[in-house]
């Protein structure tokens, strides 16, 4: 898999850009002044090499709260993903595997979760509650885990078929060791396909939360919310809005072309480069 992603160009693009914004954030505390210093008197200011993005309608630099934006929109992207993953994968496995009661009981829950669409069921979480860090991620996390198990649950119902699976059943071994050294490692492809594509989605959600005032509250440093802040400054200060909701572009963009070249990388129906390439692979 490694030499098909070296070699394809979109996978490329898509690292650097991802690895130049997770640079960015990573080092945001020495790069950038504090994203909540302002000052009134230099309010909507146009960007100039004091502040490269401008200012907003409080004085505050716009690259700060941007790069600052960035360490919250893909920390929470990658940890709820990541819960989502955990939680549907070992979900979807013992659904697929075992089958019977536990299997419908699993899938009749995830298609309750299926019934409603993603963003109106996160609506619903999270003004139930008081908005803050900790909900949104425990939201995110929830509403992502029934498409994830459903995807496990396939591949695991069509390894547990597989003839060394089967043999390994008659020979008495018990079912949590074949689970988890025979089963699980198959399902481990689509799932790092599934992680990679759906934390894209998942800052998106995220973003939209905070733009709907239901996510990070202010004074955080969020994308959605700082897109949301200069809405009303569009014509004459549209920078307020522009360069969070181009660093958020910049990011989707990125972990769908990395989620895209994953996802052909691991197909073996796939071949990047030439067409020795499978054999080298091999």
């Amino acid at each position: 898999m490694g030499r098909r992603l070296r070699a394809d160009p979109v996978a490329r693009i898509g690292t650097v850009v991802l690895l130049a914004l997770v640079l960015a954030a990573a080092l945001a505390g020495w790069i950038a002044p504090d994203p909540l210093a302002g000052s009134l008197d230099e309010r909507l200011a146009a960007p100039s090499w004091h502040h490269p993005f401008g200012t907003d309608h409080q004085g505050r630099d716009v690259l700060s709260r941007t790069l600052y934006g960035a360490r919250l929109s893909l920390g929470i992207g990658l940890t709820a993903r990541l819960v989502s993953v955990l939680v549907g994968g070992i979900l979807g496995l013992f659904a697929g595997f075992r089958g019977g009661l536990a299997d419908s009981v699993i899938m009749r829950t995830a298609d309750v979760f299926f019934a409603f669409p993603s963003l109106l069921l996160l609506i619903g979480i999270t003004a139930a509650f008081e908005p803050g860090i900790t909900l949104l991620l425990v939201a995110l996390g929830i509403v992502g885990w029934a498409e994830v198990a459903r995807l496990v649950r396939s591949e695991a119902m069509r390894v547990r078929e597989s003839e060394y699976v089967q043999a390994a059943l008659a020979l008495g071994v018990p079912w949590p060791r074949i689970l988890w050294r025979h089963v699980a490692p198959n399902c481990l492809n689509p799932l790092l396909v599934s992680f990679t594509m759906g934390v894209a989605t998942t800052i998106l959600a995220e973003s939209s939360l905070s733009f709907l005032g239901l996510g990070a509250q202010p004074p955080a440093a969020s994308w959605g919310a700082m897109v949301s802040a200069g809405k009303d400054y569009l014509t004459s200060a549209p920078w307020v809005s522009v360069f969070p909701g181009l660093m958020l572009a910049l990011s989707v963009l990125s972990l769908n072309l990395l989620g895209d070249a994953v996802r052909d990388a691991l197909d073996p129906r796939t071949v990047i480069g030439n067409p020795g390439e499978r054999g080298e692979d091999a």
